[in-house]
């Protein structure tokens, strides 16, 4: 072997190189805000953007730390109900008073209140109360009845962690 540079043949073809495998390309994107002062004395907001480096940039080091945060991420135990919690029920006082949610009937119970008693009344459920002369479908007799407060039913509100309450509906405003 020489320290002189060999000579290339210009007759031969290039074989082209396979591609090597990158690994998965990881791009992390920091937004840091500073304040600056103009020169008018109003402040301004300045967003400035650092890219990290590449999946393929990295280091071996830096590899081997992402794997490591990896494996920790994919070892931590998932908790999809606590145990310790148990629901419980908000009782309705003598007052009335609702404890979860506003005191008036939000539009989606409304909704879905008289969606079924329209139906049930469509399938030849009895009203409950004598069918007026304006009414003209079953839809606007449950909304009639919607109105006296004469359909017997009750709205369960949830909260996120199991927690109810059953509200009549002659307690909503």
């Amino acid at each position: 072997m020489s320290d002189e540079p060999e000579e290339i043949i210009p007759d031969t073809e290039e074989v082209p190189a396979e591609p090597e495998e990158i690994g998965p390309v990881v791009e992390v994107v920091e937004t840091v805000e500073a304040e600056v002062t103009e020169e008018d004395g109003e402040k301004a907001v300045v967003k400035k953007e650092k890219r990290a480096k590449k999946g393929s940039d990295l280091s071996p080091e830096e590899l081997a730390e992402q794997e490591r945060l990896q494996k920790i991420i994919d070892a931590r135990e998932i908790i999809e109900i606590d145990p310790i919690h148990v629901p419980i029920e908000y009782e309705t006082t003598t007052k009335g008073k609702i404890m979860i949610g506003p005191p008036t009937l939000t539009r989606f119970e409304k909704a879905r209140i008289l969606g079924a008693r329209a139906l049930q009344l469509s399938l030849g459920a009895p009203p409950f109360i004598p069918i007026p002369k304006e009414v003209a479908t079953s839809l606007d007799l449950a909304y009639t009845e919607l109105e006296k407060r004469v359909i017997p039913i009750t709205i369960r509100r949830v909260l996120p962690n199991g927690d109810f309450q059953n509200i009549s509906i002659d307690l909503f405003n």
